[in-house]
């Protein structure tokens, strides 16, 4: 009863994840007309008479969300389609891999489905399966297997049985069905929000107008992944149980164990050893899943590797992956009963792949579109003869700090010779500095160039003990001395620094004591010569400039050209791209509505405006118009007469009263 209430909520939230998926395309068909209208209505507007000014700030609108518009359509077209195959895949025939072919039919019939048509290999630590359906994956179509070849390279052969099971498992629940709407409808909407982020980042423009589509993407998104979540990942514990019904409970758990501490490995594998090793002296192997092989079977791994598992096991789900938590997916698998597989082959049968697929392989991986060109792009050697150059190229990286450090105690203490050449690196430049009582100004200017995060150690551990790096340093001078003799190698530790194999008879310890014991004790430098001259070490032979590995043993010299890689990140050549069809596209639309926008506004009509117009039919001020019923003679072409306005009456203020005054009884009268 609960088994049947779970797949009818299944089947509901299914129906409802296509539902919203035929909405987000019925919503970005809204965005596009609802755009075309305005466009419309912009136009139709700057043609009528009555517009005073052009209606810029629609024309610029429009043109800033012209972008948006084509990328969510674009985005809709490539999701509702099949996807075109992969171009960072090797596919492997039936001749080319018997053993592998063999392996995934046989599970196929096992787990009770049809196997794939195709197997192509990639470059990641991941399996996955693909049926490339039209309608929306309701139809079937071309089964794909997807297998990272790290995972041939570093998981057993039982627990890749178990991988492989795993995902088969998925075609026979009827899984690619519904994960192909899924995954189309999420695609989808990533694929949209990343074409308005990339649109809004590659001009201002668009990204005054970017936030409100943003925002929608963002909550519908939330919506379908909070729909389709549950779903996909009872389908991922559905595809354990079968998983674990064919190659076994445990095989299953430790597969997913084994795979989450693989990708972290690989992870490392690439960041640490392979891009450090290409930038600095342009050096790549032709098959580097055969030397990421050597560094997972390395001794010195197993703890970390185990570290790795544990820190797997408590890692939460992430909230976007279709995945359950591992643990939850682990405490399902315990409680299934434990039964031996129905074809379990034995421990030490490996599934063979030819070599030429893995070459083939790390040539995509190593030529892919991020990939650096020209000079840059590296020269590929034998995996195991560049296994050999990383364990010197790690070993002797110390050199160039320790040369510099010498040259400016040399110029600092005036003891240097002044030539237009430096001397290069020697152990007796060394020995001379200490026996000079330089050993500590040559330390700290050895600590202050030695990188952060780099083999030799730093901070409280070198302030507490500030002659150890420079120890370490001359003992690593003098096994680069005696591997340029041939009497010594170099040893790869995945884990630390390189480790020096010495002639016969010689502890690897041994030459480290020396030279510690040199740096730390007055006098005792004549010892350590006495020791190198009967190794046959002559302590006054420089290094050779360039070693096996193609870099200056003690850096770069005045009138040698170095080699400068830069490794500031920047745009990728389909990044470049991207960002100048935003721009090309932007521009286009603005200047173009620009354009037929101010040519309808120029040749729009006059306004006309109410009442009467005057004519010569009407006008009473030319002769003969507007005075009779029929109409006048023409006007003379003479000056008008205008009619005499009144002239308004003006108005006097009246006089001031002013009282008279009688002066004659004051006037005297004349006397007689």
């Amino acid at each position: 009863m609960i088994a049947a209430a779970r797949a009818l909520l299944a089947t509901a939230r299914a129906l409802l994840a296509l539902a919203l998926l035929v909405l987000f395309y019925a919503l970005v068909a809204a965005i596009v007309l609802l755009w075309a209208a305005f466009l419309v209505a912009a136009l139709w507007t700057a043609g009528t008479p009555e517009a005073q000014t052009p209606p810029t700030t629609v024309v610029t609108a429009c043109a800033a969300l012209a972008p948006i518009v084509f990328g969510m359509v674009w985005a809709v077209i490539r999701t509702a389609r099949p996807a075109a195959p992969r171009e960072d895949v090797v596919t492997v025939t039936r001749r080319g891999a018997p053993e592998l072919w063999r392996t995934v039919e046989e599970l196929a019939l096992d787990v009770g489905t049809r196997p794939p048509g195709h197997i192509k290999l990639t470059a990641e630590v991941n399996a996955s399966v693909t049926e490339d359906a039209p309608l929306l994956g309701l139809a079937p179509g071309r089964r794909v297997l997807y297998l990272g070849l790290p995972l041939l390279a570093g998981l057993p052969p039982a627990e890749l049985r178990a991988v492989l099971a795993h995902e088969l498992g998925h075609f026979s629940g009827r899984h690619s069905r519904f994960g192909a709407v899924a995954h189309r409808g999420a695609a989808g909407l990533v694929a949209a929000r990343q074409a308005i982020q990339g649109a809004s980042a590659a001009n201002d423009l668009v990204r005054l107008y970017a936030g409100v589509p943003l925002l929608l993407l963002g909550l519908y998104t939330h919506v379908f992944r909070w729909l389709t979540r549950p779903v996909r990942r009872r389908q991922e514990l559905e595809a354990d149980r079968e998983a674990a019904r064919v190659a076994g409970p445990g095989a299953v758990a430790d597969a997913l164990c084994s795979t989450a501490a693989l990708e972290a490995a690989w992870q490392e594998f690439l960041a640490d050893f392979l891009a450090p090793m290409r930038r600095a002296t342009g050096r790549i192997p032709d098959d580097p899943f055969r030397a990421f092989a050597h560094m997972a079977e390395a001794p010195e791994l197993r703890e970390p590797m185990a570290a790795l598992r544990a820190r797997a096991v408590e890692r939460p789900a992430d909230p976007d992956d279709a995945h359950p938590a591992l643990a939850v997916r682990l405490a399902r698998l315990s409680r299934l009963p434990v039964q031996e597989p129905d074809a379990a082959p034995s421990p030490g049968d490996p599934v063979p792949l030819r070599p030429r697929y893995a070459v083939a392989l790390g040539h995509v991986l190593l030529s892919g579109p991020d990939a650096p060109s020209g000079p840059d792009a590296g020269a590929r050697v034998p995996w195991r003869d560049w296994l050999t150059e990383l364990a010197e190229h790690r070993a002797t990286r110390v050199l160039t700090p320790l040369a510099e450090a010498v040259r400016e105690v040399e110029e600092t203490e005036g003891t240097g010779q002044p030539t237009a050449r430096p001397e290069r690196l020697t152990i007796h430049r060394v020995l001379r500095l200490l026996d000079g009582g330089r050993r500590m100004p040559l330390a700290r200017a050895l600590n202050a160039r030695l990188p952060e995060g780099g083999r030799m150690p730093r901070g409280d551990q070198t302030e507490q003990d500030p002659l150890a790096p420079l120890a370490e340093a001359l003992a690593v001078l003098i096994g680069a001395q005696l591997v340029a003799r041939g009497t010594a190698y170099w040893a790869m530790n995945w884990t630390g620094p390189s480790i020096l194999v010495p002639p016969d008879g010689i502890a690897p310890e041994t030459i480290r004591t020396w030279a510690d014991t040199a740096v730390r004790l007055p006098g005792q430098t004549q010892l350590l010569g006495l020791h190198l001259a009967a190794l046959g070490v002559d302590e006054c032979a420089p290094l050779p400039s360039t070693g096996p590995a193609g870099g200056p043993a003690d850096g770069p010299t005045p009138g040698e050209k170095a080699r400068r890689i830069s490794i500031t990140p920047g745009a990728t050549g389909p990044a470049r791209r991207r960002i100048t069809a935003v721009r090309a596209l932007a521009l286009t639309v603005l200047v173009g509505l620009t354009g037929l926008t101010l040519a309808l506004w120029v040749n729009r009509d006059e306004p006309s405006y109410p009442g009467t117009p005057v004519t010569r039919w009407n006008d009473r001020y030319q002769p003969g118009g507007g005075t009779g019923t029929g109409p006048g003679p023409y006007p003379t072409y003479q000056q008008p007469t205008f009619p005499v306005w009144p002239t308004p009456p003006a108005y006097r203020l009246p006089p001031p009263s002013v009282p008279s005054i009688h002066i004659e009884p004051v006037i005297p009268r004349p006397t007689p």
